[in-house]
């Protein structure tokens, strides 16, 4: 079953007895204009200025990633993810749409993490670019948010997530492919990064995430997904596909791209570059 939902659906659900939540979860991160540049800013003034009417802005770098952890966007306990989604007024059991205005990889995270809990969650495909496009309406200024439901709790329905012991441990031949999400200059190290030291994990290979997308911010088609993974060695058949990227983010839009393909053993290196180039002693290729 897709992970993803087009506007026009969303439309109809949200006009039913039994409508979705939905959620916007745009955040802005800048791209880096020197090594160690490392700067982001809530979204929530593009909700804002316009957002899908009932929808909830999120924070994922606050809301749904661990406090705790030294990393940005660690992810929290299930119970801690099910604490907040009942804080929004979203009871067990109940759908939840989300999207972003920032290129599909906050929508594509937050997705991640809620169905790591068995929540029913769709991404809308092009966020809301393509809801605006399709003649749909907007609302802009704060709006009343719905009361907080009772807690619940919840469980891991997967093994989602990689530590990075065990992605060091990985042996040269391993049959798991670890794949970067990044854009090719920060796989190949020529373009600045926001972390301590440029390169890649040595032994993975590149499928960006950019370049999953079409010109109206949907998601190219079942075919040239399947290409851009096939350029890098994955068709399918491995026992596991391993991710990461600069910290979770875009390997989570390369994760619902697998997912759109019927590839679900996945994982993802929560800690990704973020915490691997902080350790001298972990090498990283560039070139």
């Amino acid at each position: 079953m897709s992970a993803l939902i087009t506007a026009v659906d969303l439309a109809a659900e949200l006009a039913s007895e039994d409508p979705p939540a939905v959620l916007d979860a745009s955040l802005v991160l800048h791209s880096p204009d020197f090594d160690g540049d490392y700067r982001k800013d809530n979204g929530r003034p593009h909700w804002l200025e316009a957002h899908i009417p009932g929808s909830q802005h999120v924070d994922v770098a606050t809301e749904f990633s661990d406090p705790a952890s030294p990393w940005h966007y660690a992810h929290p306990s299930p119970d801690a993810i099910a604490a907040r989604l009942a804080a929004l007024g979203i009871a067990e059991g109940r759908r939840v749409v989300i999207y972003d205005t920032t290129a599909t990889m906050w929508a594509a995270r937050l997705w991640y993490l809620l169905t790591w809990i068995g929540v029913d969650a769709r991404v809308l495909d092009g966020g809301l670019g393509v809801w605006r496009a399709a003649g749909l309406p907007v609302e802009a200024g704060e709006s009343a948010p719905p009361a907080p439901v009772p807690a619940w709790g919840a469980a891991p329905r997967r093994d989602a997530w990689i530590e990075r012991d065990e992605v060091a441990a990985r042996s040269a031949d391993d049959a798991r492919p670890l794949v970067c999400a990044l854009p090719a200059s920060s796989f190949d190290g020529s373009a600045p990064t926001r972390y301590s030291r440029r390169g890649r994990i040595p032994g993975s290979v590149n499928v960006s995430s950019r370049n999953l997308f079409a010109e109206d911010g949907t998601f190219v088609g079942s075919d040239a997904l399947r290409a851009a993974f096939a350029s890098a060695g994955i068709d399918g058949t491995e026992p596991e596909v391993q991710l990461y990227c600069g910290g979770g983010i875009s390997a989570s839009v390369d994760a619902l791209a697998l997912h759109e393909l019927g590839i679900r053993a996945v994982r993802i290196y929560d800690g990704s570059l973020e915490e691997w180039s902080a350790d001298p002693d972990l090498p990283l290729e560039v070139g």
